[in-house]
């Protein structure tokens, strides 16, 4: 059993208050950029010319997400255009066209997209651009669902009243009128409730959320991105053990993955994890196949260690301007969270920090190979894969978590480590001070908050003093001095994987010898063979049968256990 000085169950010492949220500012109304005008005055004219040259009346409503940012005084440049009594194709194709032989406007052509449950897609859109705005059209419409099926049993025309009932919450159930340039807020909620930061469903919230589980998530997304507050109602209604199984069993996990990598993208990820756990959701997302768990190695830990584990994450990130109490008083090293600022970086810790209750656990697959948990859940749970470098990045924070925890204090050793592929691995969005970071929140999980936790932070930062006293941050990234065809030039032997060998022991050397050049190096090299200490017939036979060796790898992994951390 996971043994922590964390009192389990306790989550008012984790979570940030919601009393300190502030009500948003909201404009009393929406200001149009000049290409927004442009767009709204030829939606009108057409709208008008429809209906004189063809008989066909609708109207056109701009809806959801758009009209609430611009409220917040947010940039949208994704339009979503209701339209009554008329399908989305038919209209885009005509209004296309209008702008082509009528008034000579560039546009693109129209993109028919399918209808497409699986991923909330209940009726063809039309898609297109026009003065550099996304626009997608569709219909106003009303949805029944069965009981068990998040696919409507019927859809039909509706109106606007019946349109907004349907969304997932009020604030997203608002609309732009185009020719009246006004809002509509037909629930007659939307507007309080993006006034007074509430987040609410147009119906009751049971209902809402039996018509399609997805909109739990949703409703966390939206809270965490806004720092709104849920209505008990609804939090209650998340709770409930048949939402909660639809929510694992019914939705397709690509949906599920897909909120979840917006939440860890957004300014606020810790704040999804709190939602999260406090609606009881953990299990319910990180959802995996019995064939998967029945193998596992061992249970998974408490799902509040990952929200411990990410609130830890969240206070070391915090700048040092930024107001308010904190949880640690020693300071991460600033190299410590230097590269993990920008918004892909941020997404995998807080990935990774969220999944730590996985950690340590294995399963095996079909065919009797052994992988990480964690790897299943980003796979399998969220069908994630290699999005955001989330599957090659998150599993080698972990596997970077076991190699630096006891990391050494000699200027090789410490080299090779910090140049393991798990440790630092560029390519795959992954480099040494990132997995120092996290193999920090995990040694501080269990550690709760006191004098051993900024002992071990002190240890981080002196460590990382060490390096760049070294001069080693600088040489993760440098190249042998020597390649391939230069070590058979200076030793003989033909070509093989024997040469990788010896090449990572000129990287031993060049760390050794920070100031030394590629001669003085291939005249090491020699002298090595001639003493015997470098002998080319028992590396091609150690190497032989196709058999590469990454040496610098393995004396790295070597030096590190027969060392300690000082």
């Amino acid at each position: 059993m996971f043994r922590s000085n964390w009192r389990l169950g306790h989550r008012f010492s984790i979570l940030r208050g919601m009393a300190t949220r502030t009500a948003p500012q909201i404009k009393d109304k929406i200001e149009l950029s000049d290409a927004e005008v442009n767009l709204c005055n030829l939606l009108d004219e057409f709208t008008r010319h429809l209906e004189t040259q063809d008989g066909i009346v609708t109207a056109c409503r701009i809806n959801g997400g758009w009209v609430r940012d611009k409220l917040l005084n947010y940039e949208c440049n994704d339009v979503d255009i209701c339209l009554a009594d008329m399908m989305g194709v038919p209209f885009a194709e005509r209004f296309v066209m209008f702008l082509s032989e009528k008034k000579d406007v560039p546009v693109h052509k129209v993109t028919k997209i399918e209808s497409n449950p699986d991923q909330s897609k209940h009726l063809e859109t039309a898609r297109t651009t026009l003065f550099g705005i996304d626009l997608d059209f569709v219909n106003l419409r009303s949805e029944e669902y069965s009981e068990h099926s998040r696919i409507p049993t019927d859809v039909k025309f509706g109106t606007p009243l019946e349109d907004a009932l349907r969304r997932d919450i009020t604030i997203n159930t608002l609309f732009y009128n185009v020719h009246t340039r006004t809002v509509e807020d037909f629930t007659e909620k939307g507007l309080d409730d993006l006034r007074n930061g509430i987040i609410r469903t147009p119906l009751p919230p049971l209902q809402t959320f039996r018509d399609d589980p997805l909109r739990v998530i949703r409703c966390v997304r939206f809270a965490s991105r806004f720092g709104f507050a849920m209505t008990p109602e609804l939090e209650d209604a998340a709770r409930d053990q048949g939402i909660q199984e639809a929510l694992s069993s019914k939705i397709s996990r690509e949906r599920i993955g897909e909120e979840f990598d917006k939440m860890m993208k957004a300014v606020d990820p810790l704040q999804a994890i709190q939602l999260i756990h406090g609606m009881s959701l953990y299990h319910s997302i990180f959802h995996l196949p019995t064939t998967i768990i029945d193998t596992a190695s061992a249970a998974v830990a408490p799902a509040e260690l990952s929200l411990v584990a990410c609130t830890i994450l969240y206070d070391l990130l915090l700048p040092s301007s930024s107001p308010g109490p904190r949880k640690f008083t020693t300071r991460p090293h600033p190299t410590l969270i230097a590269h993990a600022n920008d918004r892909g970086t941020r997404a995998r810790l807080f990935l990774s920090a969220s999944l730590y209750s996985f950690a340590g656990v294995t399963y095996e697959d079909h065919k009797h190979k052994i992988h990480p948990l964690v790897e299943a859940v980003i796979r399998e749970g969220l069908k994630l894969g290699n999005k955001n470098y989330y599957l090659d990045g998150v599993p080698a924070l972990f596997d970077a978590c076991r190699t630096t925890q006891g990391t050494p204090s000699e200027r090789v050793a410490i080299g090779l480590a910090l140049r393991h592929p798990k440790v630092h691995k560029p390519m795959s969005g992954s480099h040494w001070s990132l997995s120092l970071l996290f193999s920090l929140v995990c040694e501080l999980v269990p550690l709760g908050y006191g004098e051993a936790a900024e002992e071990c932070i002190r240890r981080y930062n002196a460590f990382t003093n060490r390096v760049q006293e070294l001069g080693l941050d600088d040489l993760v990234d440098a190249k042998p001095l020597l390649n391939g065809n230069e070590v058979i030039s200076a030793l003989g032997g033909k070509p093989g994987p024997w040469t990788a060998v010896v090449l990572g022991k000129v990287v031993e050397w060049q760390l050794e010898h920070p100031s030394g050049d590629k001669d003085t190096c291939v005249a090491w090299l020699m002298e090595e063979q001639k003493s015997g200490r470098l002998n080319i017939e028992d590396l091609v036979k150690s190497s032989s049968g196709g058999k590469r060796v990454h040496a610098e790898n393995k004396e790295g992994a070597r030096k590190s256990k027969r060392t300690s951390w000082q």
